[in-house]
């Protein structure tokens, strides 16, 4: 499994009490999390303005995760330029799932598979690792 993960997650994650954190130290045990510069500038950009204590926890997430420079173009007319590069990089990344949080851009998606990328909520994606033993 490689779970492309979105900055919502990366930010969410950064509190070591936080359910995201177990759930991506569950994926970090048992897939590949993989993110791009996009995310990761994002998720960093975020902490330092909205919870800057947390900004070294954010950091020490970062060998965990594997980088992708892949390239891509996904049309999806429904999200916004900004979010545009998280799909492109889950779906040039060659990832199963696409992990993000932010239900106003995409939960259109939510369920759906994009070229080989499914779009899925912690939710879904904690219901799976349970149905495959990892949590």
């Amino acid at each position: 499994m490689r779970v492309f993960v979105d900055a919502n997650v990366l930010f969410s994650a950064a509190d070591p009490a936080s359910a995201t954190r177990i759930l991506l130290e569950a994926l970090f045990s048992h897939a590949t999390v993989v993110i791009n510069e996009h995310v990761w500038e994002e998720a960093r950009r975020n902490i330092e303005l909205k919870r800057p204590s947390l900004a070294k926890r954010l950091e020490k997430l970062k060998p965990d995760l594997q980088f992708s420079s892949g390239q891509t173009m996904v049309e999806n007319s429904q999200l916004p330029d900004k979010d545009q590069p998280v799909l492109n990089g889950a779906v040039a990344s060659g990832c199963s799932h696409l992990w993000t949080g932010d239900k106003r851009h995409f939960g259109h998606l939510y369920g759906k598979t994009v070229q080989g990328t499914r779009i899925v909520p912690a939710t879904v994606l904690a219901d799976e690792l349970i149905r495959q033993g990892w949590l």
